[in-house]
């Protein structure tokens, strides 16, 4: 399984670059293929601020449907669009066009202190 070294991950899940103050989100490479087929992702929480672990969102796969949570406080401000027709590109490209939220952060220091790409692989196993 692929996880890029210059991310950071939660015990969630979820994946989190950072520029500046604001972060692209999506969901790791792991979980997508421990949820299967994406047919949904449900996101309706732009313009909210919301504190870290809150959920911004789900993803509904053919068996399954899973929270989605926010990795650090702030306020989510644009939703992949792409993926209103094509659920599927959180499968195939996890890291890229299949990313979910974009949003502003609080504080931008706290993202030191998500798992490094070690130390989620050593949690997935």
């Amino acid at each position: 399984m692929n996880f890029p070294a210059e991310l950071r991950y939660t015990k969630d899940h979820e994946w989190i670059s950072i520029e500046g103050n604001i972060a692209t989100i999506g969901i790791t490479d792991f979980a997508q293929h421990e949820l299967g087929d994406i047919v949904y992702v449900d996101i309706n929480t732009v313009g909210k601020v919301l504190a870290a672990e809150e959920v911004f969102g789900t993803v509904e796969a053919v068996k399954t449907v899973s929270d989605l949570f926010l990795p650090l406080a702030g306020t989510v401000t644009e939703v992949n669009t792409l993926l209103e027709k094509q659920p599927e590109l959180v499968n195939t490209d996890p890291y890229g066009d299949g990313w979910m939220i974009k949003m502003t952060v609080t504080d931008p220091s706290s993202f030191e202190g998500l798992m490094t790409k070690d130390a989620y692989e050593a949690l997935v196993g």
